[in-house]
């Protein structure tokens, strides 16, 4: 994904490096105590894998690619809508985790366990907001045209959204019966082997951060239209 961006020009590159490195500095903040609230719960942790970079920057890198061949503003902005979605849903569930609220679902507005999938808070909300903004202020430094820094604030924030609304409802859950408690993980840290609970089996978070960050490219590109 490097390649592809530092091929498609250097404000590319310094866009994608800008998100990753955020990203990375904000799971590092309190982690042990981040891993202390949210770490039974959660299916993975800080280290990125590959498909955790797929899910959040593939989107943008395939727009740069794209961009080879039709240098346009529609590419620019949804390349923008999408990463400003990563941006703002990594920013809230970094921040958001460390919320001394308790998160409420965001169709059910019931009170869910920190970590689950759809549950959002005040603080998380504010994040996801500074994340989209992030980019966008970003794109605008780095000469981008201004419907492509719409397109970040706009795309991005509707992006998480979306991401909430569909790890809340369609996302994979599961449950460990010995803990009696949900779960994304399919072996519980007690060492239990948990059960499918609830939504569609093969949507994990990887592929809601995936679908999300389509959509929110796809409401840069209204931007422009």
């Amino acid at each position: 994904m490097g390649a592809a961006c530092i091929a498609a020009g250097w404000t590319w590159a310094l866009l994608l490096v800008a998100f990753f490195v955020s990203s990375t500095m904000l799971s590092r903040f309190r982690e042990a105590a981040k891993h202390a609230r949210v770490g039974d719960v959660v299916e993975k942790g800080g280290n990125r894998d590959a498909w955790q970079v797929i899910s959040n920057g593939g989107v943008f890198a395939s727009l740069a690619v794209v961009s080879l061949f039709s240098d346009s503003a529609l590419v620019q902005a949804a390349a923008t809508g999408a990463l400003a979605t990563s941006t703002a849903d990594t920013w809230a569930t970094e921040i958001g985790t460390l919320s001394h609220s308790m998160p409420k679902g965001i169709l059910s507005r019931r009170v869910v366990e920190p970590g689950t999938s759809g549950g959002v808070t005040g603080i998380g909300v504010i994040a996801s907001l500074a994340g989209a903004a992030f980019i966008a202020l970003l794109a605008f430094f780095l000469g981008w045209p201004l419907v492509s820094v719409c397109a970040a604030v706009v795309g991005g924030f509707s992006g998480s959204v979306t991401d909430s609304i569909l790890g809340g409802s369609l996302q994979s859950k599961r449950w460990c019966e010995k803990c009696q408690r949900g779960t994304e993980r399919a072996i519980h840290p007690c060492g239990m082997k948990s059960i499918h609970a609830g939504g569609i089996r093969w949507l994990n978070n990887d592929l809601v951060n995936l679908v999300s960050s389509a959509g929110g490219a796809a409401v840069g590109l209204l931007c422009v239209l």
